[in-house]
């Protein structure tokens, strides 16, 4: 493991970051961000600081600078060597200096580094950048601002880049020596209907009586013990909508920055009758994180584990598959392991027996080695007619990001992916990144969030039928051109968003207007989608719309350039023209007004990051790193030890004990780490929720059998529930109504998590052609006090 839990502050060395003040602006489903730091030197003698942060995968940052009293400098993007050399060669010579780069294994990853601040000196930092906002399943859009890091791991014998010398410098969220502030204010042709969010707001205020603009903010006090996650709904969300935006009068006509580009956001609406079917064949492969993290707590508010959270929601995956299809899972850690060898029929015998080896699941594998299970999976053969769906549940904290997604990639033609990133800290970047090019659906589970109804909003994308042959071509006046910028559209899902940029080029004396087509082929069916669109450019975007423009064509090819190679060059002068960081390119300032240098040797100060230890953390290695070890700072042995923070007062007892009677010398520091051999104590988890006990009682076939295990689901004797049965009637078919019923009296909050196994409930007793049906019904009410109506079940 690479920085899994960093080295600390050392007392009386105080942080030179002193506070973050964030301004959000969201324009319907595009953000901009801007973060503003402030750096103060109380120490007598000049500092580097250096600051390794979170933020958003898809981020396209595109302003980095510096004011210091009443000097302004702004950066600019060079090529990463080219501009760490400026860096270096300013430092050197006693010039203040500040760098940002990405990092070269993971997007969703950038350092700071704020060089030559003499003592007693300011220095107020401006960090922009833009995103898009991903819909959710329940037409939401998310913001989020990452606030904890969480530690990546590196899988064994794999070295990490030597440029990338950046130690990750952690400290329990309660712990982070910083202050931050946050804003936002939102702008939508639609209402905005509300915002929610798991951390604690001021309430929403409207700008305006028709309720398209309105401010909000982050209630002081941030514990940094999650991100800063906004929900926010619009009334008649999905309306498709283009966006033209003029070109930069600056930039060389012909050129990316210089000519008109276009955002159209497309929303694809399939007809009810198609999207009402449930796909009856399908291989389902789910692959489950084990790793020792996967033991923590979802969140603070939410205690049960994420384990187990995650055992749970295999069970409903299980008892909602289909009839007919095929299905394994597979689990991973630092090693991986498979139920069964090859995916196998759905059935009632295969069902019970990967239910068995779930419930014993535990975080016990070690590390978070996922490629190698991928690469597993994926040279396994499709089962024909069995279109592969791959389910990846991970808290996301692997090194090998990029590694991981091109893989999914290159086997994109063969399967759709669909992620969940667990807990606080997820990987964006991965996230997002593994669902994106496997053609599928991305979702977070943070908070109060339960794992449950995600997950299965999901499944139900993957049973809805694949669209395929997916085009979209333009209709422009004559002298009007576009070139695409963004890749081909994989993927299409009911109620989800598809965005495409486009570089216009010419001019038409004819009315400006244009339009886009989407076409595809659904259920057998060939369709298509237009949407006109004025040519007009829009007075108020700036340069957002060609910097995401930009952001998108880079990422392309700096996969391109990890496939091929070839295209290194592009990409940096892509970057620099449009002002868009990249993994090749670093944004670079270097303050030349000052006619001094500054004296003195230059101290190193990282700045600390929160991590989402609620109370503790499984590592799997464990030694100390020396200060300078920034390669391998952390915690390295060979066992799942107990990692926990010890406060200043413990320092004396506390070590890395490793069965060694020498105690090792950290330094005074206020929070050191201590190492336990013994494992972790788990917290006590609360009784089985009464929905999954009911759901564990159906069989593979959406049946439940009369017994008394199924009695005291409904909360009744078996002798209750068996004298209640009208007569004549299939024990089994009674028994299945009862649950039915049961589901629509009391668990209709929890529908999204039984909606599946309940429509295969009915169709099972459509199949039996049961009478008295109705009669049914009517006892079922009659025995657990509901009055659910027989249409309502479905039969």
């Amino acid at each position: 493991m690479e920085n899994c839990c960093g080295l600390l502050t050392s007392q009386n060395k105080p942080v030179p970051l002193k506070s973050i003040e964030v301004e959000l602006e969201v324009k319907d489903h595009v953000a901009t961000v801007v973060s503003t730091l402030l750096y103060e030197n109380k120490e007598d003698k000049p500092l580097e600081a250096v600051f390794v942060f979170p933020l958003p995968g898809d981020a396209a940052v595109c302003h980095f600078s510096a004011k210091i009293g009443q000097t302004q400098i702004v950066a600019e993007v060079k090529e990463k060597k080219e501009a760490r050399e400026d860096y270096d060669d300013a430092l050197s010579s006693g010039q203040q200096a500040f760098l940002l780069e990405e990092s070269e294994q993971s997007p969703d990853i950038f350092s700071m580094s704020v060089g030559c601040l003499p003592p007693g000196e300011s220095a107020s930092i401006r960090l922009e950048y833009v995103t898009e906002l991903a819909v959710q399943a329940d037409d939401g859009l998310r913001f989020c601002l990452p606030a904890v890091l969480n530690p990546r791991y590196q899988p064994q014998g794999r070295v990490g880049s030597r440029h990338w010398k950046v130690l990750v410098t952690s400290v329990p969220a309660s712990l982070v020596p910083y202050s931050l502030s946050f804003s936002a204010r939102l702008s939508s042709p639609r209402p905005i209907s509300k915002v929610e969010s798991s951390c604690s707001l001021d309430p929403l205020q409207y700008l305006n009586t028709d309720q398209t603009q309105a401010t909000i903010k982050l209630a002081a006090g941030h514990k940094f013990d999650r991100d800063v996650e906004l929900l926010i709904y619009y009334k008649d969300s999905h309306q498709p909508t283009a966006v033209v935006e003029a070109g930069q009068a600056s930039a060389k006509p012909g050129s990316l920055m210089g000519d008109p580009v276009v955002m159209v956001s497309l929303y694809p609406e399939f007809p009810q009758s198609v999207m009402s079917s449930v796909a009856s064949c399908g291989e389902f492969v789910f692959l489950l994180d084990r790793s020792g993290s996967m033991d923590m707590q979802m969140s603070s508010a939410n205690q049960q584990t994420r384990i187990s959270s995650a055992r749970d929601t295999l069970l409903l995956l299980l008892k909602s598959l289909p009839m007919g299809c095929y299905f394994n899972i597979y689990s991973f850690g630092s090693s991986y392991e498979h139920i069964f060898p090859q995916s196998v029929e759905y059935n009632q015998k295969t069902m019970e027996e990967a239910l068995k080896k779930v419930e014993k699941m535990e975080a016990n594998l070690g590390g978070t080695e996922i490629l190698e299970p991928l690469q597993h999976i994926y040279r396994q053969p499709c089962i024909p007619s069995q279109p592969r769906q791959l389910f990846v549940f991970t808290d996301g904290e692997v090194e090998n990001t990029k590694e991981v997604i091109d893989l999914v990639k290159k086997n994109s033609g063969s399967h759709r992916c669909f992620s969940f990133g667990i807990g606080e800290g997820a990987s964006s970047a991965l996230i997002n990144g593994l669902a994106k090019e496997g053609g599928g659906h991305a979702q977070f589970i943070t908070g109060t969030d339960r794992m449950q109804p995600k997950v299965m909003q999901s499944l139900r994308f993957a049973l809805q039928p694949t669209v395929e042959d997916i085009s979209v071509t333009w209709d422009l006046p004559k002298g009007v051109s576009v070139t695409v910028l963004s890749p081909p559209i994989t993927a299409l899902f009911q109620g989800q968003r598809s965005l495409v940029y486009g570089q216009l080029t010419g001019k038409s004396s004819k009315t400006p207007k244009g339009c886009v087509k989407v076409k595809y082929s659904l259920a057998g069916r060939r369709s298509k989608n237009k949407l006109y669109f004025s040519l007009k450019p829009a007075g108020d975007t700036g340069l957002t719309v060609h910097r995401l423009a930009a952001h998108t064509m880079i990422r392309t090819l700096e996969t391109k350039e990890r496939e091929d190679g070839g295209v290194k060059e592009k990409v940096v002068e892509l970057s620099v023209q449009s002002g868009v960081s990249s993994s090749f390119t670093a944004f670079i300032a270097v303050n030349k007004s000052c006619s001094e240098a500054i004296q003195g040797p230059l101290v190193r100060r990282d700045v600390p990051t929160p991590v989402s230890c609620a109370s503790y953390i499984y590592l799997d290695y464990c030694d100390y790193a020396e200060p300078d070890d920034y390669d391998y700072g952390g915690c390295l042995d060979n066992s799942y030890d107990y990692c926990d923070y010890a406060e200043p007062d413990d320092y004396e007892n506390s070590a890395c004990l490793n069965n060694s009677e020498d105690e090792p010398d950290y330094g005074a520091a206020p929070y050191e780490l201590k190492c336990y051999e013994e494992k972790a104590p788990v917290p006590q988890q609360p009784h089985k929720d009464p929905l999954l006990q009911l759901i564990s009682l159906q069989k593979a076939s959406g049946s439940w059998l009369l017994d008394p295990a199924l009695a005291a689901a409904l909360g009744k004797t078996r002798e209750e529930v068996e004298k209640s049965k009208p007569a004549q009637v299939n024990e089994e078919v009674w028994a299945t109504i009862l649950a039915l019923i049961w589901l629509h009296g009391f668990k209709m909050d929890s529908k999204e998590e039984w909606e599946l196994l309940a429509m295969k409930a009915a169709s099972w007793l459509s199949a039996q052609n049961a009478a008295c049906v109705p009669e049914c019904v009517e006892a079922g009410n009659a025995l657990l006090g509901c009055s659910v109506q027989k249409d309502a079940l479905g039969l």
